[in-house]
C-alpha cells in the first residue's frame, strides 16, 4: 500500500437555496463568534452601565461642592475681621478726645481741723500749754503738724508751741498738746497758727 493518498476530488457546486420573498437571507454564524446575547439582556447592561455613569457623575459633583465649601471657609478665617460701619466703631480722626478731668470735691481747710479745748500755765513753772482736738475731715488718713502761738493781754507773741500726729483715720480724732517755752503771765492766751495737713 503506498502512503501517497490520491486528491480529494473537486468540490461540486452546491444548488442556491433561495430563500422566499418577503425574508431575509440567512447566514451562518461564524464558529469562533461570541454567542449573540438577547436583546433583553443588551437593555440591561446599558441601564446598570447608565446608572454606574450616573453615580459617578455625582459623587464627582458633591465631591467639588465640599472642596469649594471647603476653601471659602479657610479664606474666611485667613481674612482679617471685617470692620463694622456703625458710627461708634470708627475712629475718631479729629484731635485727640481728652477727658475733662473730674473735679474732686475741695477738702476743708487744715485750720478747721483743729480747735482748743484748754490753754493754761504751768503753776510750776508759768509756761504755757494749749490741748488740742484734732479732727481729720478728709477721705484719707493725714498727719498734722499745728503751730500754736501765746499772746498776752496787749497781743503781743510771747511764746510759740508746735503740736504733731502721725496718722489720724478719715473722721478719726487726737488730742495733742502744744507748749511753749518761758514763763508768761496768767492772762496768756493761745492761738492756733499754721496747720499742715499730710495726706498719707
Amino acid at each position: 500500500m503506498s502512503d501517497n493518498f490520491p486528491p480529494p476530488p473537486p468540490e461540486q457546486p452546491q444548488p442556491a437555496h433561495r430563500a422566499p420573498e418577503g425574508t431575509l437571507p440567512s447566514v451562518r454564524p461564524s464558529p469562533w463568534a461570541a454567542p449573540a446575547t438577547p436583546p433583553h439582556q443588551q437593555r440591561t447592561g446599558l441601564i446598570v452601565s447608565l446608572a454606574v455613569g450616573g453615580a459617578l457623575v455625582v459623587a464627582g459633583v458633591v465631591a467639588a461642592v465640599a472642596h469649594s465649601a471647603m476653601s471659602a471657609v479657610q479664606d474666611f478665617a485667613a481674612l482679617p475681621p471685617e470692620r463694622s460701619d456703625a458710627s461708634y466703631s470708627e475712629p475718631y480722626e479729629g484731635e485727640a478726645y481728652e477727658e475733662e478731668p473730674v473735679e474732686a470735691a475741695p477738702e476743708p481747710a487744715a485750720e478747721g481741723d483743729v480747735t482748743i479745748t484748754k490753754c493754761s500755765r504751768d503753776s510750776l513753772i508759768g509756761w504755757p500749754h494749749a490741748d488740742l482736738k484734732i479732727v481729720n475731715r478728709t477721705g484719707g488718713p493725714a498727719a498734722y503738724i499745728v503751730s500754736v502761738t501765746f499772746v498776752d493781754g496787749d497781743g503781743a507773741v510771747v511764746a510759740d508751741g508746735i503740736a504733731t500726729t502721725e496718722d489720724v483715720a478719715p473722721g478719726g480724732s487726737a488730742k495733742v498738746r502744744a507748749l511753749g517755752s518761758g514763763e508768761v503771765a496768767a492772762d496768756t492766751k493761745c492761738r492756733i497758727g499754721h496747720v499742715e495737713r499730710h495726706a498719707l
